[in-house]
């Protein structure tokens, strides 16, 4: 079965990462989310993504803060797409994690989102839009809901615009 891991380094990131989750069940794709750090257990981190790509695994989600080595283990471990959240776990209120997630040695990517639940959203939807490359069916449902987007968007100015003629 084909689905999406979120991987998060410590359990003070579950509220935020989970909003990752919520966008991924909306769509009705799988996904797996555990938590593993890449300097409190890199084993576990290691066998967990070799693991998950050998049972479907199509993207991985790793989300973490401070040093925010994770996505970089993960992306080290697999071939498939990775996309990091940095969060936002110390007195530098996440910019330590941005750095240390965008900043990947060249032939090592990992996709950067923003610091945070926006990031996560971002994360998730980066996920769909990867795996909509290859699901028609899923890309429709994608471009139906920027349309939704951009209708609310069009919804709250109408209650609040005022316009010279």
């Amino acid at each position: 079965m084909k689905f999406v891991s979120i991987i998060m380094g410590s359990k003070s990131d579950y509220e935020v990462v989970n909003e990752a989750a919520k966008i991924l069940a909306k769509f009705e794709i799988p996904y797996e989310l555990i938590i593993s750090s890449a300097h409190r257990s890199p084993k576990r981190t290691s066998e967990y993504v070799a693991r998950a790509e050998e049972n479907g695994a199509q993207v991985f989600i790793a989300a973490a803060g401070m040093a925010a080595h994770l996505a970089g283990a993960v992306a080290a471990n697999t071939t498939r797409p990775v996309i990091g959240i940095p969060m936002n776990a110390s007195a530098l209120n996440g910019v330590d994690a941005l750095y240390s997630t965008v900043q990947m040695p060249g032939g090592m990517p990992v996709a950067t989102v923003a610091i945070g639940k926006a990031g996560a959203i971002n994360a998730a939807y980066l996920a769909l839009q990867i795996l909509a490359l290859n699901d028609n069916i899923l890309d429709e449902k994608l471009k139906s809901d920027r349309a939704q987007k951009a209708k609310a968007v069009e919804e709250d100015s109408a209650k609040v615009e005022v316009l010279l003629s």
